[in-house]
């Protein structure tokens, strides 16, 4: 091909890899555009698993995969390895320590952790969407057992031995579910000074009950799961302070040394970089085509984006809704590129899941509500078919049955300089571990 038939080719830049970002890319497989997909990280992510590896059901490698061997067989994209800082939309760049110019830019950079105001707190209940908060979360949990282990103290072995998570959403419930089943079973013969099995699992939910995206039959089903494991679950309760010594809520202090957020997230800064209107969470509000207003040539998809229903509803920020977006925008950049329109975006949505544990799910999907062991298959077969790879499926699909014949765990590892068994369990900011590994 000709620099001159280059050249004219539509330049798209993507920021992010997640399932919006990719499915743009892989929209675009063999037609005329030039794209470059940019992430501050070389690999996607299967972020609903990420618990898992938080609580030693799966290793980091198996939820996640290199983009560029991904999209190794698409010779029209380009990846780059870089973390975006803004957008000079007067000049059609991004800015990425470099300036990368654009036709198109696809804004699907995810979400962070929201403290509604208590940014502070983020020192002593980390939340979990990177796999280095998922692996930093395993060796506090680990570390909290060990440390139990070699104490003395009744008062710090309880401390040690309670753990508190702070949000009832999907992500809560099933990082509760998880840690009360690494305890009570994977852990449970393994020490001798301790008995795992008492360790205290405490759920905090501010609303009235948890997993309010789904209906209260299911929701109720989902609490009684968590109770049978042995999760304490604490509804309409708000938390009013985090510290290293605990969680305060509803007037009570709990006395806690690892505490886990899951109560809310808050969009990138994308919508600064454009100066676009956002919603509450600095989501970009969207237009029908979910390009941004005053900018047709600008989309944000998934969590960047504050996208509604047909009939109003705004979408939720799960991986089915960014899959769909991106396809979609995909296909408009196709159809513009013709002089054609598309319709505006209609998401489908194909149901809802949540797993409370081994052998316990709920399922949501129309009119139809299941809940029990039938629900965490369909829950398992789905969270196997969207990961990325057919080794990614295999090696997920052999872990969980042999973890669910043997109540094992393959995957206890505590790494790194964080990892001396003896080290204060005060919890560390990331400059704190940084510069104790330099």
């Amino acid at each position: 091909m000709s620099d001159m038939q280059t050249q004219s080719r539509p330049r798209v830049v993507i920021v992010g890899g997640g399932f919006g970002g990719l499915s743009v890319a892989k929209g675009l497989a063999g037609q005329p555009f030039d794209i470059t997909l940019i992430d501050r990280n070389n690999h996607h992510l299967f972020q609903p698993l990420l618990y898992q590896v938080a609580t030693a059901g799966l290793s980091p490698a198996d939820i996640a995969s290199p983009i560029r061997g991904i999209l190794r067989e698409q010779k029209n994209v380009r990846v780059m390895l870089a973390d975006v800082s803004g957008v000079d939309v007067a000049r059609k760049e991004v800015i990425a320590g470099y300036r990368v110019p654009y036709d198109y830019l696809v804004l699907a950079t995810g979400a962070r952790h929201s403290y509604f105001g208590h940014d502070n707190w983020a020192t002593f209940a980390p939340g979990l969407k990177t796999i280095d908060d998922a692996t930093y979360l395993r060796r506090r949990i680990l570390l909290a057992f060990e440390r139990a282990e070699n104490e003395s103290d009744a008062e710090e072995r309880k401390r040690l031995l309670t753990f508190v998570v702070i949000g009832g959403g999907p992500t809560g419930v099933e990082m509760a579910g998880a840690i009360a089943e690494l305890a009570k079973r994977a852990l449970a013969s393994d020490f001798r000074s301790i008995d795992p099995r008492c360790a205290r699992i405490i759920l905090i939910e501010a609303a009235p009950r948890v997993l309010t995206s789904f209906t209260e039959r299911l929701s109720e089903a989902a609490r009684r799961s968590l109770e049978q494991l042995g999760v304490m679950v604490r509804l309409g309760t708000a938390v009013s302070e985090c510290s290293c010594e605990g969680v305060r809520a509803g007037g009570e202090f709990i006395p806690a040394r690892t505490i886990i957020w899951a109560a809310g997230v808050m969009a990138s800064p994308a919508g600064r970089w454009l100066g676009a209107e956002t919603d509450r969470a600095g989501r970009v509000k969207v237009r029908a085509d979910l390009s941004v207003p005053g900018h047709p040539d600008t989309f944000a998809i998934g969590d960047t984006a504050a996208a509604v229903d047909a009939d109003g509803t705004p979408l939720p920020g799960i991986a089915p809704v960014a899959k769909q977006e991106g396809q979609y925008v995909a296909g408009a950049l196709i159809a513009r590129s013709r002089g054609q329109t598309v319709a505006a975006f209609r998401y489908r949505d194909f149901g809802s899941l949540a797993t409370v544990g081994r052998k316990r799910a709920i399922v949501q999907i129309g009119r139809l509500q299941l809940s029990g062991f039938v629900a965490w298959l369909l829950w398992s077969l789905a969270h196997i078919y969207f990961l990325i790879g057919f080794r990614n499926r295999f090696v997920v699909a052999l872990n969980w049955a042999w973890g669910y014949i043997t109540f094992r765990r393959g995957s206890r590892l505590i790494t790194g300089l964080y990892a001396r068994p003896m080290e204060d369990m005060r919890p560390a900011s990331r400059s704190e571990l940084h510069s104790k590994a330099g």
